[in-house]
């Protein structure tokens, strides 16, 4: 059944999801601001493929406001943190939606958004894939039948109802999509800050937003490697569950295989999109990099590596010198694995006598 949506805050993600909505036959609108908002009346939604150079255009109206008596069966909300905390106000004055499906990165919890719209009214989750926008086209990565991609949604209280199964329908009528209800969304979004906030995008900053000096600096890739374990250990001990499970593996694999597979990451096609993203969004990642700090003071760890990075966040900071390799790499657990493949090698060789 064909819903009546408005996406406020068409960057990147917004853009992708106004076209396969359209597509999929929803009534769809769209709010902006500033240049933004002037080049969707002007342009429409131009989309580029990074892998193909396709280009795709989409026309839907552009509203220039967010009426309070207006109705919309969904308000999807892509944007980045710190602007959702300064239309809050805007969205609590509308009455009349009964769901806003806030697709952001979120550190600090729902309480934010409860307090402001009500429980009732509040779905969250994350958008995927990568992306950024150049002039009035954005780069997307591929999303189609070969390139699917999997968005988790989930209730402020973990809970399924009829209004989440119904937010889940309306995602995967787009067309390269699928959604995953889970009950832990709000210990996802933080899992998801603490992989890549406070730790990847500093790391990136800290070699002059530069993917050649990054994959050429081994001690930006040590410092982040060390801030992300430093992250899932603060998290742990604050009362956050690190989900999916499987990310817990970065605790366990030996620094120095890490260190090398961030240098072969920083050369990969996703790498680069996210790349354009982190340049535009550094007030994003002060903020989120707030909110993550405050929620693991309780823990009252320390984090050196964070500390170090978090300066990047804050500062005009100078970048790490070209090719930097001054921290010694910590080899506990390569040798572990070392030795277990020769005992393993010595074993099967002794069965086969």
């Amino acid at each position: 059944m064909a819903k009546k949506i408005l996406i406020f805050g068409v960057g990147p993600f917004g853009s992708l999801f106004a076209e396969r909505l359209k597509e999929a036959g929803h009534d769809i609108a769209v709010l902006d601001h500033g240049e933004r908002q002037e080049d969707l009346k002007r342009f429409g939604i131009v989309i580029e493929n990074t892998a193909t150079g396709e280009t795709t255009v989409t026309q839907v109206p552009v509203v220039d406001s967010f009426d309070p008596e207006a109705y919309y069966d969904l308000v999807i909300v892509p944007m980045r943190k710190n602007k959702v905390i300064e239309i809050l106000p805007t969205l609590a004055a509308n009455k009349k939606v009964p769901t806003f499906l806030f697709m952001m990165n979120n550190a600090e919890g729902q309480d934010r958004l409860v307090r402001a719209l009500g429980q009732e009214r509040v779905v969250s989750g994350f958008p995927f894939p990568g992306g950024y926008r150049q002039g009035h086209t954005i780069r997307m990565l591929p999303v189609d039948e070969h390139h699917k991609w999997t968005l988790p949604i989930g209730e402020v209280d973990g809970r399924t109802i009829p209004r989440t199964l119904e937010v889940k329908a309306v995602l995967e009528s787009m067309r390269g999509f699928k959604v995953e209800i889970r009950d832990d969304i709000d210990d996802w979004l933080k899992t998801h800050v603490a992989l890549l906030v406070p730790t990847l995008a500093q790391a990136v900053y800290a070699c002059d937003t530069d993917l050649e000096r990054f994959a050429a600096t081994r001690d930006a890739r040590v410092l982040c490697i060390r801030a992300l374990r430093e992250s899932f250990g603060t998290l742990r001990k604050a009362g956050v569950e690190i989900t999916p499970p499987g990310l817990r593996a970065f605790e366990m694999i030996p620094e120095p295989l890490l260190v090398l597979m961030l240098a072969k990451l920083a050369r990969s096609e996703t790498f680069e999109n996210s790349l354009g993203h982190l340049k535009s969004v550094p007030d994003e990642v002060k903020q989120l990099t707030d909110e993550f700090y405050e929620l693991i003071e309780p823990a009252g760890l320390e984090t050196p590596a964070l500390d170090i990075l978090s300066r990047y966040s804050y500062t005009d900071k100078a970048p790490l010198p070209y090719g930097l390799k001054e921290y010694p790499l910590q080899w506990k657990g390569v040798y572990a694995i070392a030795f277990g493949a020769v005992a393993a090698a010595g074993i099967y060789k002794a069965m086969k006598k």
